[in-house]
């Protein structure tokens, strides 16, 4: 979270060598739809979704205490810090804890955006989303938290924050992943900041909690069948379980991890923890590293490795946003975007290791792409890429797909490709959004099912905001939002996905996942300052398939059935059948 992406733009020292993008692509290949159409496939195809974060009240006590605000009329109608006054549900510890070095009260955790979603590989039923946990959007104040379901998705009673990791700002960026036995390890990204007058983050401020890293990177594990919302493993040897923190080989900064866990049997590293991220000082001198470490059954594992260098890249040029996915063999793959200060695309490249994260490959080059930003809002998005290993062989080849977004004509649209020789050649570029006027599609994300179905999920924007004096136009809250963006066109939102045999064959159109359309505008989080407008979603939003369906994590602010009065960001997590 700490680095910027100088404008969206990026660019790589390799050769173009065909895979660069063509300035206009055809249609997709399932066709244009009506937005009447796609507004209503949520009921016809029998789509549930929940706002899962609106059933419990979680609080905590932050390391900071921020109490600037924005009011309603500046589209934040329950602004600011909000006193907890014992209104917590979850049973979470809400301090004071021994990290902390302050005395501040308990906040409400009020706002939940950027999302990781997973399936227990040995309950399908069993489901445990994270996101960043947010008490005062507009000084972007947040730990991480989980949310997690045990029927399916219908109700999520175990809610709270990540315990362990108070005594920072912030942590940012989660993620996380199950193990082979229903153990679910999050990576957490703990930083610290502080505020100057004017409400700008002094980031790894020497002034906070100086007696603990400016930044780390560590490990939370939910053992398989705990039951309550402080049931994790923070610590390792009596010490918190960090992999590794800054300064890091005369490096300040991390950024950006992903995780990937081996749940193959057969696979050499069964049971292997996998974890990158990106360290440096700026942008452009971020390079990928590794660390890994062996899942036991009982929710600890081994030490882990010393943290080495995936790949090398060439001075003022950076990598960051690494994906890392293990194939049944046991192969694991990881895709990354590099990109520089100069006006150029970003590129999408991939490496692997077959030894166990110890050594990797050379780097091959998936896709150039240009994205230039996001119209009409102030929500900005980090490298629009997606990456993901296909469980089936296709032909004698595990198949790799990756999803992006890329600028044509002033929208943002996404395409898929797909590798079905190991990464040596990749197929045409395919339009993923079928939408037949205008509406940006962003933040793709990507899932392959047990049965080889590929799921892309992404932000659709396609569908305008509710008219005027409408019952829609008060469920999304519109009335708070200064731009007044009632029946503008590209500015709303909706969660949508779309589904392909292994091949890439799309069966049927996109899918609406959002029973509501929202505005991205309300309670955004200020990521730079609460004197800037520029504002956050997220970067990313979760997605996993398992036990014949498919569900997605995502950010809605509409206030539907009175759950949701704040027009806070909320997470919504939706299930649909995977064909």
């Amino acid at each position: 979270m700490l680095m910027r992406v100088k404008g969206r733009t990026a660019a790589l020292v390799a050769a173009c060598a065909g895979v660069c993008v063509p300035a206009a692509a055809a249609a997709p290949p399932q066709g244009i739809q009506t937005d009447a159409a796609f507004a209503a496939s949520y009921a016809q195809r029998h789509v549930t979704s929940v706002a899962a974060t609106t059933q419990r009240v979680s609080c905590y006590t932050p390391e900071v205490y921020y109490q600037g605000n924005l009011a309603p009329a500046q589209g934040y109608p329950d602004g600011g810090s909000t006193l907890c006054n014992g209104a917590a549900t979850t049973g979470e510890d809400i301090g004071p804890y021994a990290t902390q070095d302050v005395a501040n009260p308990p906040l409400r955790a009020k706002d939940f955006s950027e999302s990781d979603l997973h399936v227990d590989p040995t309950n399908a039923r069993h489901l445990i989303g994270i996101s960043k946990w947010i008490v005062n959007s507009e000084g972007y104040n947040h730990l991480t938290g989980f949310f997690e379901s045990f029927d399916g998705g219908s109700s999520w009673p175990q809610q709270g924050h990540i315990p362990g990791y108070e005594g920072w700002t912030d942590n940012s960026d989660p993620v996380g992943a199950f193990d082979p036995w229903g153990n679910f390890y999050a990576v957490v990204f703990p930083y610290q900041f502080s505020y100057v007058p004017t409400g700008q983050h002094f980031f790894l401020s020497p002034d906070v909690n100086p007696s603990i890293a400016r930044s780390g990177l560590a490990v939370a594990v939910r053992p398989h069948g705990a039951a309550t919302a402080t049931a994790w493993n923070t610590t390792r040897g009596g010490q918190l379980d960090l992999i590794e923190r800054t300064p890091f080989e005369g490096k300040t900064t991390f950024d950006k991890q992903w995780l990937a866990i081996d749940t193959n049997r057969r696979s050499r590293h069964f049971g292997r923890v996998y974890v990158t991220w990106a360290v440096g000082n700026q942008d452009t001198d971020l390079r990928i590293y590794s660390s890994y470490a062996d899942a036991h059954r009982d929710g600890t594992h081994t030490n882990w490795s010393h943290p080495r260098l995936v790949l090398p890249q060439a001075q003022r040029i950076g990598d960051n946003g690494s994906l890392p996915r293990v194939a049944p063999d046991g192969t694991i793959w990881l895709a990354t975007s590099s990109f520089s200060d100069a006006n150029d695309p970003f590129t999408m490249s991939l490496t692997s290791s077959r030894n166990g994260g110890q050594s990797w490959s050379r780097r091959r080059v998936i896709v150039r792409h240009n994205v230039d930003g996001y119209r009409n809002t102030t929500f900005r998005g980090a490298f629009g890429e997606a990456f993901f290993v296909g469980p089936r062989k296709v032909g004698r080849f595990y198949p790799l797909y990756a999803a992006y977004e890329l600028g044509i004509e002033g929208e943002t649209m996404l395409f898929i490709r797909g590798s079905f020789d190991g990464g040596k050649h990749w197929s045409r570029a395919i339009q993923v959004n079928d939408t037949s006027g205008v509406g940006d599609a962003l933040q793709p994300n990507l899932v392959v099912a047990p049965n080889g179905t590929v799921a892309v999920a992404f932000y659709d924007r396609r569908l305008a905001c509710p008219a005027s004096d409408t019952a829609e136009a008060t469920v999304a809250g519109l009335l708070f939002d200064p731009r007044a963006p009632q029946g503008r066109e590209n500015y709303c939102i909706n969660t949508a996905i779309q589904f392909y045999r292994p091949k890439l064959r799309p069966i049927g159109h996109n899918i609406r996942l959002s029973e509501h359309t929202w505005d991205p505008q309300l309670s955004s989080p200020r990521f730079d300052c609460i004197c800037n407008p520029a504002s956050f979603i997220g970067d990313y939003f979760g997605i996993d398939a398992r036990g014949g369906f498919t569900y997605t994590a995502s950010v809605e602010t509409f206030n539907a059935r009175g759950e949701n009065p704040g027009y806070h960001q909320q997470q919504l997590v939706s299930k649909i059948r995977t064909p």
